[in-house]
């Protein structure tokens, strides 16, 4: 997520840097301003995005003082303002990412039922929306941090499942507490597709399992190949003067539960060959593995 004072105001373009093997790849907005969010779609659409997407789900106490995130579900027409601002400025599809309701302390039920969500996406549906990310919990401003709202709000499919049914012509894709094969095939059935967050980057070989199931039963991953393409990637953005400690620490969930797998978090994660940007360090740690891979040249930035 990207606000959009950081983008108008505190110019920080460099937040919408992305690279061209990520496509297809989504800009979610913070904000609650028509006009703002308008304007950086259409610099999301500019600068190549395949989506904008507006977060309605954020429970952080600071996105809340910025009044946006989770607490826009108390006002469901300035969010389908903002979808229609802009539709009208970009040709990308402008999507929508919310929970199942808020829980505020002195009204723990208001906007936290399921009546309450049903209008919600009525509203945005009649504005123009075709897409809609169910995080399937509710989000509790006030008394839990954003990782507690992450697991503590118990999962609530179901109320995924009676938007569907009433909107079935609306894309939802459902999130939230999808972290095995079991979990991510039971949606299926009725949604439109699943989003896979923390899951996939804690457990690597969850997406290629999936991969197996779903689309090619021959699909087989090789850990070390992948290494080998990320390891390629590294180099070209060590020449850009990114920094090794950035770039490593996407590795460390790799090859869980494989011999020696201790030992390469161990040593990806020394931190003084980090700061010195100790490229070998990387190959030391597949080695550790008992496997190796062919070094490429690389040039190494101090600093």
């Amino acid at each position: 997520m990207v606000t959009t004072g950081a983008l108008l105001h505190g110019k920080q373009l460099h937040l919408l840097d992305f690279n061209d093997c990520e496509h297809p790849v989504a800009l979610q907005l913070g904000g609650n301003d028509p006009a703002a969010m308008a304007e950086c779609a259409a610099m999301a659409e500019a600068l190549g995005y395949d989506e904008v997407n507006i977060n309605v789900g954020c429970p952080s106490d600071r996105v809340q003082k910025g009044t946006f995130g989770a607490c826009l579900m108390r006002e469901p027409q300035l969010v389908a303002a903002c979808v229609q601002a802009m539709q009208a400025a970009c040709s990308i599809p402008v999507t929508v990412k919310t929970r199942t309701g808020i829980v505020l302390k002195n009204a723990p039920d208001l906007y936290s039922n399921l009546d309450f969500l049903l209008r919600l996406v009525d509203t945005l549906v009649e504005a123009g929306c075709q897409r809609l990310y169910l995080h399937a919990r509710v989000a509790v401003l006030g008394g839990l941090s954003p990782a507690q709202n992450r697991d503590i709000p118990p999962l609530t499919p179901e109320k995924g499942e009676a938007i569907k049914l009433r909107h079935p012509d609306l894309e939802l894709i459902l999130n939230g507490g999808i972290t095995r094969l079991t979990d991510a095939l039971a949606p299926l059935r009725w949604a439109d597709g699943i989003m896979i967050g923390r899951a996939a980057y804690h457990q690597p070989r969850f997406l290629s399992e999936l991969e197996q199931h779903l689309y090619d039963t021959d699909f087989r991953l090789d850990e070390s190949a992948i290494f080998d393409r990320y390891v390629a990637y590294m180099t070209t953005q060590l020449d850009q003067g990114v920094n090794l400690n950035v770039l490593t620490k996407h590795l460390l969930h790799c090859f869980n539960g494989r011999p020696g797998a201790r030992r390469y978090r161990q040593i990806l994660s020394d931190s003084k060959r980090l700061k010195a940007n100790d490229f070998d360090l990387v190959y030391e740690a597949h080695s550790a593995l008992g496997s190796h891979t062919a070094q490429p040249e690389v040039r190494l930035h101090a600093g």
